[in-house]
């Protein structure tokens, strides 16, 4: 995997809703337990061979370049990629002339996941997509009896169905290709790209993660953290 993938860590958002806890530290180094946020994710990436790592960088950058000058345990190669300005979750891979591989992992910073890389890799190669998203699989139980209807007529009757509905991950690959369809130098996030990938008919593949996952975004999601981190092996 590590031969044929660049990883690109979007690190630049400010994390207003997790304010005033990130009013003078970025998110990503916001700690869980004794370490960053980000940390996590460079070394579960370090742990499947991954050497080089770039880092879209915006607010309070310093700290984050700072940080990895430090730390850097893996000896991992950082790239740090400053935003001219707010670029959105994808935009920055713009400004990034180090991506030579054919594939690209892209992932936000402020996740706490031990998903398995090298099976959501492989399960994107095995099915020839041109772009994978991660998801989280929800499942949602109605207590009542469905009717199902079109046009005024029923059309079915479902007795307390479930349905399954799967939230993005904040976990993408890209072929290389795909960074083509991204506009110069404007807000772009990755769902954007989707969205352009999809009206090109291109072809997108959902992997479900079933391991542990946790977006850090409210208050609530990083006091969850703090307490996942105490039993799960991350």
């Amino acid at each position: 995997m590590h031969n044929k993938i660049d990883v690109v860590i979007m690190a630049g958002g400010k994390g207003k809703r997790l304010m005033p806890l990130t009013a003078d530290t970025p998110k990503p180094l916001l700690k869980v337990g004794n370490k960053p946020i980000i940390e996590y994710n460079t070394d579960l990436l370090a742990s499947y061979g991954i050497k080089h790592i770039n880092i879209t960088v915006n607010y309070l950058s310093d700290q984050i370049i700072a940080y990895f000058q430090k730390n850097n345990p893996h000896q991992i190669d950082f790239n740090f990629i400053k935003e001219p300005k707010f670029l959105g979750t994808i935009g920055a891979l713009k400004l990034n002339k180090n991506l030579k591989k054919d594939y690209i992992l892209v992932m936000n910073a402020d996740l706490l996941t031990n998903a398995n890389f090298e099976a959501i890799f492989n399960d994107f190669l095995s099915k020839k997509g041109d772009a994978l998203i991660a998801t989280i699989p929800y499942k949602v139980n109605i207590p009542h009896g469905v009717v199902e209807t079109k046009a005024g007529y029923v059309t079915d009757l479902k007795e307390k169905p479930s349905y399954t509905y799967y939230s993005n991950a904040g976990i993408y690959m890209f072929k290389k290709e795909c960074l083509n369809f991204i506009p110069e130098n404007i807000f772009f996030d990755a769902t954007d790209l989707i969205e352009v990938l999809l009206s090109k008919n291109k072809k997108i593949i959902n992997y479900p993660i079933l391991t542990y996952w946790l977006d850090i975004g409210k208050p609530e999601d990083f006091e969850k953290a703090q307490e996942d981190i105490k039993h799960i092996k991350l």
